[in-house]
């Protein structure tokens, strides 16, 4: 077991100096700042463990489904990287909590590595984001098996046993859709298992898989909410969520079935067990048998099984009606009826990026935002990640590198439409940018760059702020 990183985060934020950097922030017109937001509103950003740490065998840490997949699929990362040493925050913690102080923040999340504790944490608390034990995945198939509720459950434990004291804010596990499709649907996350109609895999079965994942997931976060709050949450008097990610979704075009697809796609939110229960009725028809069902003390135990929504947004879609998957190639995916798109008669559905798949549409923030209101009990909501990336140009000097000035109008608009959406009722208690520092972005691996911070992967990893970054300080200490 290795804790220093976890105990120094914990308390170094309020403590550390601001390290000296000289390079100088790009002007900007900025009509809102930190005081325009509600008191006591959380600015902070965010990584995962996998992502960031390195020191992937070091301090008697074991390995998880993702040390194992890098060197067994090094095809599906697009640079044929891995996390070994990733931004080695493990052992650079120090410098770049000093930065985060430096640009102003409230708050650093991050996750605990699960194969780190059991052969780690702050503030801000994930339990599981994508990294599951190599053993566990050997010895029954972690996700597949009804028996990972208990060794979820028993992790739990010792988390809030051992760091309750100092964690006010804990997420069960992040994007549990994203973890549930990519690794189970479509193969290109770890443990890398899908039908072969659908990827890559030697094995998988993209029409069952990720249900019983996503069940067991559900069940595994409902099991752990349920000890906290019995067992922890009376003394250490904390909050416990769970955090999803989707895009917003515009119907292509102004008819029935468009508006219901984009509904569909909604659907698929992890959001609705938590807060009622069941699963959607759209996802009960669309996958009859192969969906698992509940049992009345199960659902029981789902049913309002958050303190707050934890919700990741990047961008929007058009989304548009499509026939239902039978036959042999039926999936998770294709259950939802819906072709997603990002242009409309040739026209993007926002500014575009250097990533494909995210288009600066802010104003689908907020329409997400107010969706989740109406439609989940307007839940407390933490914004858990929002961001966007640039592609990694190994010949831009780094001066220029710096020079992000995309990322500060994402940054500006969506702070300006979560603002809006906060007037309008929703119930936004924080705000984490994705991500603090380039790091690992699982199968694109080191090709792009979310951070507003700087990595030199080519010498020593040295770190330095993006014009972002002290944009944002001007945000946060203005």
């Amino acid at each position: 077991m290795a804790f220093p990183l976890i105990f120094f985060i914990v308390f170094s934020l309020a403590l550390s100096e601001a390290t000296s950097y000289s390079t100088k922030p790009v002007p900007y017109s900025q009509p809102l700042n930190k005081t325009s937001f509600p008191e006591g509103f959380i600015f902070g950003a965010g990584t995962a463990a996998y992502q960031s740490e390195g020191a992937a065998f070091l301090d008697g840490k074991g390995p998880n489904i993702w040390d194992a997949f890098t060197r067994q699929h090094p095809e599906k990362i697009l640079d044929r990287s891995n996390g070994d040493v990733a931004l080695d925050f493990y052992h650079r913690n120090k410098e770049d909590i000093k930065l985060m102080k430096k640009v102003g923040l409230d708050s650093f999340r991050f996750s605990i590595s699960w194969s780190r504790i059991l052969p780690r944490i702050k503030p801000f608390v994930t339990l599981f984001h994508f990294d599951t034990p190599l053993a566990l995945e050997q010895e029954y198939g972690s996700w597949l098996s009804p028996k990972i509720v208990k060794d979820f459950s028993d992790y739990a434990n010792f988390c809030f046993k051992t760091f309750g004291d100092r964690v006010k804010l804990w997420v069960t596990m992040n994007e549990p859709n994203a973890f549930t499709i990519n690794g189970y649907t479509f193969g290109t996350y770890a443990p890398g298992r899908c039908s072969n109609y659908l990827g890559n895999c030697t094995i998988g079965n993209s029409a069952t898989e990720p249900y019983i994942v996503a069940h067991h997931l559900l069940l595994s976060h409902a099991t752990a909410t349920k000890l906290y709050r019995q067992k922890y949450k009376p003394n250490q008097k904390g909050k416990i969520g769970i955090t999803i990610v989707t895009h917003w979704f515009e119907p292509k075009y102004n008819t029935t079935a468009n508006r219901k697809a984009a509904s569909r796609a909604l659907d698929f939110l992890f959001a609705h067990p938590v807060t009622f229960g069941h699963y959607p009725r759209s996802i009960r028809l669309a996958a009859g048998n192969r969906l698992p069902k509940f049992s009345k003390e199960e659902s029981k135990l789902l049913k309002g099984s958050i303190d707050f929504l934890g919700l990741n947004y990047y961008t929007t879609n058009y989304a548009e009606s499509a026939p239902l998957t039978t036959g042999r190639n039926v999936s998770y995916v294709g259950d939802r009826q819906v072709t997603l798109t990002t242009d409309k008669n040739g026209i993007p559905i926002g500014t575009p990026t250097a990533v494909g798949w995210i288009f600066i549409y802010p104003q689908g923030f907020r329409r997400l935002l107010l969706h989740i209101k109406d439609h989940y009990n307007n839940p407390e909501i933490y914004i858990n990640e929002n961001g966007l990336a640039d592609a990694n140009n190994n010949s831009l000097p780094i001066k220029e590198a710096l020079k992000d000035s995309l990322r500060i109008k994402y940054l500006h608009g969506h702070l300006s439409y979560l603002l809006k959406a906060i007037g309008e009722g929703v119930k936004v208690k924080g705000y984490y940018v994705w991500t603090f520092w380039d790091d690992f972005e699982w199968d694109a691996g080191y090709t792009v760059r979310f951070g507003i911070t700087y990595i030199d992967f080519k010498d020593n990893l040295k770190r330095y702020l993006k014009y972002s970054a002290y944009w944002l300080k001007r945000f946060l200490l203005h």
